[in-house]
């Protein structure tokens, strides 16, 4: 009798996993515009009397939430604020100020969150609307795989006000699935962060959608959708966990997104004004 034919060892590889993590109130306690409104102040960049107004914007911000039609006048705000800032100018001032200004805004809950989804063997990917130049970085101290985030562009060593890629709404739902795509994530068995309900259409294209500290908007859809709820209250110093990066890592990637985040926090306060 012949032998039976034995079946050829299986080569199929598991399909990886990607962690997708918002940045501003997920991994952070703020929003980089209140985080760096003092030192552009400091440094000529922006007024004080704007630099009152992105304190008081930031505390409507977080009170309120943002909606979809807020979020996207952001855009308007930016091109206004940012047009014409030197680009070296930028970098040198959070080259020189980012780990003094993030490292304690960083949630504890959220550093514990991203090393277990590395020791599961998970990439960690941060998703932010706000500029890369400052996304990157922060990415990079919270140990991330890598980071997607909105790009401006630079003409002769300046911003033009314009954006490239606004990674906002559904453009973070395009790059997840992109990613996946690119590094062959299975998005069935990914997961997502996020306090915005901007960020709904992001959360529906994993299999693992949570809430994290979310607005109004997101807590009812994150209820009715069984997701799950997350708070985060305890941010705490990274310095003894992470080691921060050099300055040349810093400086690479960083002068947008100081001033994306002060153009979003003089958004709050004009709309607050407009519909008083």
């Amino acid at each position: 009798m012949a032998e039976p034919i034995s079946s050829p060892p299986s080569t199929s590889v598991a399909p990886r996993v990607a962690a997708f993590f918002d940045l501003d109130k997920t991994i952070i306690a703020s929003s980089s515009a209140l985080a760096f409104s003092k030192p552009l102040l400091r440094q000529g960049l922006i007024s004080r009397r704007a630099a009152l107004k992105s304190a008081y914007a930031q505390l409507v911000f977080s009170l309120s939430g943002a909606d979809e039609d807020r979020t996207e006048r952001m855009r308007a705000e930016i091109s206004a604020l940012c047009a014409g800032w030197d680009v070296a100018q930028v970098r040198a001032i959070v080259n020189e100020t980012l780990h003094d200004i993030v490292d304690p805004l960083v949630y504890a809950e959220a550093a514990e969150l991203i090393a277990s989804h590395k020791e599961k063997g998970h990439d960690v990917i941060v998703l932010s609307a706000a500029g890369e130049e400052v996304v990157k970085p922060i990415a990079t101290m919270v140990g991330a795989t890598r980071s997607v985030a909105t790009r401006m562009e630079i003409v002769d060593g300046r911003y033009s006000g314009q954006v490239e890629f606004y990674c906002y709404g559904e453009h973070k739902a395009v790059a997840a699935k992109q990613l996946a795509a690119e590094y062959g994530y299975d998005l069935a068995q990914c997961y997502a962060y996020t306090d915005s309900s901007t960020d709904v259409p992001m959360l529906e294209v994993v299999g693992n959608a949570f809430a994290v500290n979310p607005d109004r908007a997101l807590r009812r859809i994150a209820n009715e959708r069984e997701w799950t709820i997350l708070s985060f209250d305890n941010p705490v110093s990274l310095r003894s966990r992470i080691p921060a990066p050099s300055p040349a890592t810093v400086a690479v990637g960083v002068g947008i997104g100081a001033m994306a985040a002060a153009g979003v926090t003089w958004y709050g306060l004009a709309r607050r004004k407009r519909d008083s």
